[in-house]
Parts: C-alpha cells; sequence; structure tokens
C-alpha cells in the first residue's frame, strides 16, 4: 500500500488531550492539501472527553485505543499503539508533540521503520519531491532547515507553541476503536505512581497569564509575593533557568529550551533579563510585560510594555491595587 494521508498522535492526561496534541492539528491543516486526509489517534484510559475534543479539529477518523495499559505514559506501550496504527493507515507523515513522551515514542517509530525522524520542528513545508522541516540549532539561536525524499514516510514531532490548534468545525470525524497486542517486551517498564500537582495549581503550559521571577529578584523569598501576584491575576508561577539551577524554585516551573513551553495571553517578566534559552520558551505570548532595571535587558528590548524600575516598588504597589480592585 502507498504511504498517504496524516496520523496525528493525541496525548491525553486525565481523560482530556494535552493542548500540545490540539496543536498538531494546526501542523496537519498546512500540510495536508499536499499529503491527504488526516487520523487522529488517541490514546489512554477513561479519553472519551479527549475524543470527543478531537472529532472536531479537522480529522477524517478518530482511531481510539482506551485500555488500562495506555493510563500511563510508557514510552514502550505507545510506541506499540503507533505501530498499529501505522499498519491500519500507512501514513506518509506522523506527528507527534515534542514532550518528554512524544520524542521518545517518535524515535521509536522512525528506528523501527528506519524512515526520517525530525525533531522539535518550528515549520514544515511538503513539495512535490520533499518534506522541508525547520528546527531550532546551536540553543535556539539558528534555524536550519532539514530535507528528505518523499519517497518514504516521516516521523516529526513539533515543539509546543509554534501552531494554533484550529477552532473546533461543525464537521464530525468517524470514531473506530483499534485493537492493540501488547507483547511482554512492551510492558517491561512499567509507572509506579504519578505525582499530582497540588490543588488548586494552574497549569503553568495553558495558563493565560504568567508571571516569571529571574535571577533578577535577588533570592528564593521574592517569590512569595510573586506567587500572591499571580494568585490575583489567576494565572501561573514560572521561573528561569537560572533561578532553577539555584535552587530558588522547583524545575517543574522552569521556562525555555529545557523547560516548559507557554503561550499565554499575557506573560509578566519580573527581573528576566531575557537569555535565549528563556525567550525560545514565551515568545509565542501575546502580550509581554516587563518589570526589570536594566533598560538594554533583551526582554525589556522584546517587550510590549516595559517598566524600567526596581521590582520591590512596583510589585507590592500592584498587589495592593488588585486586592483594593478585587475588594470593590
Amino acid at each position: 500500500m502507498q504511504s498517504s494521508g496524516i496520523l496525528v498522535f493525541v496525548e491525553t492526561s486525565g481523560g482530556a488531550a494535552r493542548a500540545t496534541s490540539l496543536e498538531l492539528f494546526g501542523a496537519a491543516g498546512a500540510v495536508q492539501n499536499a499529503l491527504g486526509p488526516v487520523t487522529a489517534l488517541v490514546v489512554g484510559h477513561g479519553i472519551a472527553p479527549a475524543v470527543e475534543q478531537v472529532a472536531t479539529l479537522g480529522a477524517e477518523r478518530v482511531l481510539v485505543v482506551d485500555d488500562p495499559h495506555c493510563a500511563h505514559p510508557v514510552a514502550a506501550v505507545m510506541a506499540r499503539v503507533v505501530l498499529t496504527a501505522w499498519d491500519v493507515v500507512q501514513p506518509a507523515l506522523t506527528l507527534l508533540p515534542s514532550t518528554t513522551l512524544g520524542r521518545d515514542v517518535a524515535a521509536l517509530v522512525a528506528a523501527r521503520h528506519g524512515v526520517p525522524h525530525f525533531a522539535d520542528i518550528v515549520s514544515l513545508d511538503v513539495t512535490a519531491e520533499q518534506f522541508l522541516a525547520t528546527r531550532p540549532v546551536y540553543q535556539s539561536k539558528l534555524l536550519t532547515t532539514v530535507r528528505a525524499s518523499r519517497a518514504r514516510p516521516a516521523v516529526a514531532t513539533i515543539r509546543a507553541g509554534t501552531y494554533r490548534a484550529p477552532e473546533p468545525s461543525g464537521q464530525q470525524a468517524r470514531v473506530e476503536d483499534l485493537t492493540v497486542a501488547f507483547s511482554p517486551a512492551d510492558q517491561r517498564a512499567r509507572m509506579t505512581r504519578m505525582v499530582e500537582k497540588p490543588r488548586g495549581q494552574v497549569d503553568l503550559e495553558n495558563a493565560p497569564v504568567v508571571v516569571v521571577g529571574g535571577r533578577g529578584v535577588g533570592g528564593p523569598e521574592a517569590f512569595a509575593q510573586l506567587a500572591q501576584l499571580t494568585e490575583l491575576l489567576g494565572g501561573a508561577l514560572g521561573c528561569t533557568r537560572a533561578v532553577s539551577d539555584l535552587g530558588w524554585r522547583p524545575h517543574a516551573e522552569q521556562i525555555g529550551q529545557t523547560g516548559k513551553q507557554v503561550r499565554p495571553r499575557l506573560y509578566l517578566g519580573v527581573g528576566v533579563s531575557g537569555a535565549v534559552q528563556h525567550t525560545v520558551g514565551m515568545q509565542g505570548s501575546e502580550t509581554i510585560v516587563v518589570i526589570n532595571r536594566d533598560p538594554n535587558a533583551p526582554l525589556v528590548k522584546m517587550a510590549d510594555f516595559a517598566l524600567i524600575a526596581d521590582w520591590n516598588e512596583v510589585v507590592p504597589r500592584l498587589i495592593a491595587r488588585l486586592r483594593e480592585r478585587r475588594g470593590r
């Protein structure tokens, strides 16, 4: 069978599709005319909400693997699911999110079939003869274009925030269950425990408002005030790599090339200089506001609004003002 069409792997968490997976449908839509129809592969356990959501995002059909074996993000198990779907769909292109799981699964699938693997790409184009994928290199200081012949299928992981998830359409995809036969080798690794985030904590990657503290705030005690500000704004608290490396905040809050990718409506950076490692993780923010004493800081220059001041003078007043408005 000749390869055609696009297979999109949808990660789920708590029964819902992860935002990074929904963005893949934006990437698929950009090359659909060249490659053919989109098939979504929704994987997990208790994933009816995710299936319902994905079925309206432009796919022709949705393959569903709702299985207790897939309740946890184990790469070997998920790779078996993708390989099974591959045999059914025979896709010309398989898209996965550039998450920890997505990167592992993509590498396993590409190696198993001996096909090109584009990692962490930010742009994808297709000609009659080639796949052309653009990806950052040298800590995202440069972009390079990688090419592969269309004589063979390809696998690609898409960096979070590169494409926007399409709006739900009025059309409903055909939904089909996919049966997967797992071997003992697929189940050699198993998840023993999942650590849940505290109740009420906003998911950093999906938060509409993100408040970020950098090394310029001076120490870990400053984050108590930033946490108050974050709560008043209804957002999530993040940090830079320097802050995480110093042990002031946990790595789970780090934004950047080696941390989370965010795309909030409002990004508020406090004491953040704007190293490339950090800015690649937040450059898709709609509005960037910065509080920094250094007018020449890189993030100040890329901000929509910048306040050149000591954050110790600004943040307490901002907290007081927000509390006053909330009291009214």
